[in-house]
């Protein structure tokens, strides 16, 4: 197994993120782990949310080993980041949304953004070597390689991107990588 660094917690300067989440909700955040079957979080669609969102999905991970919370938020960053890059969420008072569901195999996240100006499903670029370590571009592509399975509902006005973690890693290259 590759050797990896801990997922970093919300830090005191994002306080004011945080500040948004009332007082009831604030266990999905902490990074401790909760029983849980559905969990879903609306964001504002602003880059300043994104170690929200990494909290978020770390904490919905959290009850499984260290490689696989590293993963799943991993993932779940990249979708959440695509969808504020490259959709009507990253516009100004837009949102999007993270689901998570937990199942007796795994973890499945479905990120739904507010669409994009064109048509049909997502394609990754061609995971190459190159491609996986390149600063930009690679979202899709460490889905695909990543994640036990994956999808979108090729909808460009509401689009749903989603993915599966197995709790074993099956079908994911992670253990290879």
């Amino acid at each position: 197994m590759p050797s990896l660094v801990s997922v970093p917690a919300l830090a005191e300067a994002e306080d004011t993120v945080l500040a948004g989440v009332p007082d009831e909700y604030r266990h999905y955040f902490n990074g401790r782990p909760v029983p849980f079957v559905k969990r879903h979080w609306e964001f504002p669609g602003r880059a300043a949310n994104i170690p929200l969102a990494r909290a978020f999905l770390d904490t919905c991970a959290a009850a499984r080993d260290s490689d696989f919370r590293y993963l799943f938020a991993l993932l779940g960053t990249e979708l959440a980041t695509n969808a504020i890059k490259h959709s009507r969420s990253g516009e100004e008072g837009q949102t999007f949304v993270l689901r998570v569901t937990r199942t007796p195999t795994g973890l499945t996240l479905v990120c739904r953004d507010n669409g994009t100006p064109h048509d049909g499903p997502l394609a990754p670029v061609a995971p190459t070597a190159d491609r996986l370590t390149a600063e930009n571009g690679r979202g899709l592509a460490l889905v695909d390689s990543f994640a036990t399975t994956w999808g979108d509902n090729g909808h460009p006005s509401i689009r749903k991107v989603w993915f599966h973690l197995a709790y074993d890693m099956t079908g994911s290259s992670w253990p290879a990588a």
